[in-house]
């Protein structure tokens, strides 16, 4: 039986998007290029198994691939561009492994990043980008997704303590890892942060099984069970919801840039195997139809591309309003669900096996899909912005 070799990287790039990166920002898209190099070979096992290599999640941090763009003592920083540009290459390898990323760094290094105080950012900034700890990002619950706002967790003053109660769901690293940011309701109804290390009296945390995307990352569902904490645990600038949805914000253009590096392995692994794969006596290349379809790919390969650069530049000048990082999300995990759709199409039978690599980026671009704010939340904030009217319910 023939074996067709689709993981190789073309480094698509018709309209020129990435010509002229500046070198720092090529030198990380380099490391993460390496890092995937490493890591791909492992993953279909990893992913079949529903195991979490945590190896390959300290190697990230080796390598600075976790920081998101976040700036941490002792690490290079890096730009916007340079956090998307790995955050593209690492999906393009495996969505399990970008979001770690997503999790590790775009939302629990940044949340102590922006919110904690010098003593939790000494503590806590370094080992999580360094992958020497797992960080959690505990917001969604069973009740509450979409509409988080409405969380019930609460945190409740006693002495010199806190105590929470409540539960979480979907919850990335949740079991397992380290560290916590629980996002819950004080006494005053206000919406907080609190770092609970995860083998504190009261944390209970289960794996979910039965998962068909991202099976090589666990999340969990949490208890709080009268889990006291220090007030020193307290991040001190959250203040109200809206501290939360800043992390998301941040994080929703990261999500942009993983579709993106999904909506590229799938692709390129059409382009390779319609050069590769011989029916009726010709490559499927030489087909009108195959062309045809390789051609739509590529269109809307390349517009999403030019959303991510574009989107990074703005981002660098303090210039993003939330609602655009809204529109690249919308408009990215929107067509890597289709490319991997007629890439999987394309492959035919060979499109559901593993060792091809497409149907793990289709099953897994559902859930970039839905977290950080699903396609029916982005549209309505997009809606609103442009309208000028609510239609929120």
């Amino acid at each position: 039986m023939p074996d067709y070799d689709v993981a190789e990287p073309l480094d698509t790039d018709y309209y020129a998007v990435f010509a002229n990166i500046p070198d720092p920002e090529r030198a990380a898209w380099s490391r993460a290029r390496a890092f995937i190099g490493e890591a791909l070979p492992q993953m279909n096992d990893f992913w079949e198994r529903a195991e979490f290599p945590a190896h390959l999640a300290k190697r990230m941090g080796e390598l600075n691939l976790l920081a998101d763009g976040i700036e941490v003592p002792g690490l290079e920083p890096m730009s916007p561009l340079a956090a998307g540009l790995i955050n593209m290459e690492v999906s393009r390898g495996d969505g399990s492994l970008g979001t770690v990323i997503a999790v590790q760094g775009g939302l629990a290094l940044r949340s102590i990043a922006l919110f904690g105080s010098e003593a939790q950012r000494a503590a806590w900034l370094g080992p999580l980008a360094r992958g020497e700890k797992l960080g959690a990002f505990a917001l969604t619950e069973p009740e509450h997704g979409s509409d988080s706002v409405a969380l019930e967790t609460t945190a409740t003053p006693d002495g010199g303590d806190y105590v929470l109660n409540g539960e979480k769901k979907w919850i990335g690293n949740g079991a397992g890892g380290d560290i916590t940011v629980v996002w819950a309701r004080d006494d005053a109804g206000n919406v907080r942060g609190f770092l609970v290390e995860q083998d504190r009296e009261g944390y209970e945390a289960e794996t979910i099984t039965g998962k068909a995307s991202l099976r090589a990352i666990h999340q969990a569902k949490i208890r709080l069970n009268n889990v006291r904490i220090p007030r020193t645990n307290l991040l001190p600038g959250t203040r109200t919801f809206k501290d939360a949805s800043e992390v998301l914000v941040a994080t929703r253009l990261g999500v942009a840039w993983s579709a993106l590096g999904h909506a590229t392995a799938v692709y390129e692994a059409a382009l390779s195997y319609a050069t590769q794969r011989t029916q009726f006596g010709k490559p499927l290349a030489k087909f009108q139809l195959v062309q045809d379809r390789l051609a739509y790919m590529l269109s809307e390969l390349t517009s999403m591309q030019l959303h991510c650069v574009h989107l990074a530049g703005l981002d660098a000048a303090g210039q993003m309003r939330p609602t655009q990082a809204s529109m690249a999300k919308y408009h990215n995990t929107r067509k890597a669900r289709e490319l991997a759709s007629l890439a999987r199409d394309m492959l035919g039978g060979n499109g559901i096996l593993l060792e091809n690599h497409v149907i793990r980026h289709l099953l897994d671009i559902e859930s970039i899909h839905t977290y950080e704010g699903t396609q029916s939340i982005q549209t309505l904030l997009i809606g609103r912005d442009v309208t000028g009217h609510s239609a929120f319910a």
